[in-house]
């Protein structure tokens, strides 16, 4: 059997994906989709340009761990300025990041009229910037801004920008539709010509936009091409039509037969099953709603409408089905049966340590409870913690830590001495602990401040252990209109091991769907401290 070769996946979300319309990232937002990255198995994580604003600044600040290599985005060098005196080009080198990725000018029309420099002045930008960040022992590539369109209009200057990366010592030089409306014929057409110009396809990258709506078929045009570096933003968001889907992508080529008899990427079968779990999560975290109709992973793409078609498929899923849901943590629709179900279920529990047999029948109430839950509103693709706490509590235990007996949110609207308006919270909550009842008050900046500050004012033995938690994210989504719509509350929370983890709440109340999240953040910060305690012991 001829040995596969390697496809990277090389993620730009954090970067490309925040110039998407409504979309501003924290730094505790970068953070925590990188992980989700990271433990997905992408291969490269587009995290911002360092230098350019606080917040990739302060992303870039941290040193982090895992397999994925943290990247850098930033230009090259300006011309007439060495590249050790550029405080752009210093920024990113001096960044916790392991790749940097430079963007360059390749259309010599944008050199003429963007940079207002010489074609010769770019190609030596280009080559003393990854020169220096080769030199300084960091992965260097290059993207070729408007590539094809350059490509198209001045073949010799786009092929020298591509050369001039490569032979200064890129590890990846990375050809960009920029403008998103190059086909996939000329994609394949014009990458051919590339690697016959000397660029090896093992150092190529492609990064599409959708302008056409064809940015996941340009990308895969170019795989069969030549190309081994694949770019493009989770779930496809970017600015205008967005970029290449990498949901859709990692699918595509670790599934089909035409891409995985040839080339293998750095996920396994069983990281392709938290596939539809890192599509919603993230749109959770983006406080918004899943397409239903995504590839793979929408909740409709598996779903069909009685009659013919589902006749069919339950006698045989292929009749209907391109490929298996499961294999993409998906589930079909139609299906009565609940065996495709419990597999992920069971998948799913496995990953957070909790073993249960398909025969067990508290997994079959488990599995009621999550789907007449999500079917009022809960979503646990995007609440881990708060999934892993219910599953708990119906196949092993939770300790009944504190019993909240009632909580109280007053909100008072006062003038000060020179008649400007402040607003203060005050919250109540009695609760029981070791069979000591407690009444705990707080003030707080806003009722679920005030909510949080007095839950957590005395937890009596358990008081310092949740000294280090602290709420990182608070988001709310109204899931129906009216003035008795169902409101949604997610949580993120944080503490000094650097842990992360989400809960949600769901009420008519927006009060009372902030404090079930809450409860199970410290709940969970409890458990947490447990199991970590537990290992500690058996080691």
């Amino acid at each position: 059997m001829t040995e596969r070769e390697r496809i990277y996946l090389f993620d730009t979300t954090l970067r490309d994906g925040q110039q998407t319309p409504g979309i501003d990232f924290s730094v505790e937002d970068k953070i925590a989709i990188a992980n989700m990255l990271d433990h997905f198995g992408i291969d490269y994580v587009e995290g911002g340009y360092p230098g350019a604003n606080p917040t990739d600044t302060a992303f870039f600040a941290k040193k982090r761990t895992g397999r994925a290599k943290m990247t850098a985005f930033g230009m090259t060098k300006r011309a007439g300025v060495s590249a050790s005196n550029d405080p752009g080009l210093t920024a990113l080198i001096a960044s916790e990041s392991d790749a940097v990725c430079l963007v360059a000018k390749s259309w010599d029309y944008h050199v003429e009229v963007a940079l207002g420099i010489t074609n010769d002045q770019n190609l030596e930008c280009i080559a003393e910037s990854v020169a220096a960040v080769a030199d300084a022992g960091k992965e260097a590539m290059v993207d070729c801004e408007h590539f094809f369109d350059g490509y198209k209009a001045n073949r010799s200057y786009a092929l020298a920008c591509a050369k001039t990366a490569h032979e200064a010592g890129a590890r990846w030089v990375v050809l960009c539709d920029t403008n998103g409306g190059t086909q996939p014929d000329e994609i394949a057409e014009i990458i051919a010509d590339v690697i016959a110009s000397g660029i090896p396809g093992a150092a190529l990258g492609i990064h599409a936009h959708n302008d056409t709506g064809q940015a996941v078929a340009n990308s895969l045009a170019a795989v069969k091409a030549g190309v081994r570096q694949v770019q493009g933003t989770l779930n496809g968001i970017g600015e205008r039509c967005g970029n290449a889907n990498i949901i859709t992508l990692a699918a595509t080529l670790a599934l089909k037969e035409r891409y995985n008899s040839r080339y293998e990427l750095g996920i396994d079968a069983e990281g392709l099953t938290d596939l539809t779990g890192l599509s919603h999560g993230f749109d959770e975290l983006l406080n918004r709603a899943p397409d239903p109709q995504l590839p793979y992973v929408g909740a409709s793409a598996f779903a069909t409408k009685a009659g013919i078609h589902a006749s069919a498929l339950l006698k045989d899923p292929r009749t209907y089905e391109h490929v298996d849901p499961s294999r993409v943590g998906n589930t079909r629709k139609v299906m009565v049966s609940d065996q495709g179900g419990k597999s992920n279920f069971i998948n799913e529990l496995k990953r957070r340590g909790i073993v249960v047999s398909k025969d067990d029948p508290r997994l079959d109430k488990l599995i009621t409870i999550v789907k007449e839950r999500e079917a009022s509103g809960y979503a646990y693709e995007g609440a881990d913690a708060s999934f892993e706490l219910l599953a708990l509590r119906e196949l092993g235990s939770v300790p009944d830590f504190f019993h909240v007996e009632s909580f109280r949110v007053m909100v008072e609207r006062r003038y000060d001495s020179h008649g400007r308006v402040k607003s203060v919270s005050e919250a109540v909550v009695k609760l029981e602990i070791d069979e000591r009842r407690v009444m705990s008050v707080s003030e707080g900046d806003g009722p679920v401040n005030a909510l949080d500050k007095a839950l957590r004012k005395d937890l009596g033995k358990f008081q310092n252990e949740i000294a280090d938690l602290k709420l990182a994210d608070y988001k709310v989504r109204i899931l129906n209109g009216g003035t008795e719509a169902i409101t949604r509350v997610l949580i993120e929370s944080i503490d000094d091991d650097g842990v992360r983890w989400w809960t949600v709440g769901v009420s008519e109340n927006i009060i009372d769907a902030s404090f079930q999240a809450l409860m199970d953040s410290v709940t969970f910060k409890l458990m947490k401290n447990r199991k970590l305690a537990g290992r500690a012991a058996a080691e």
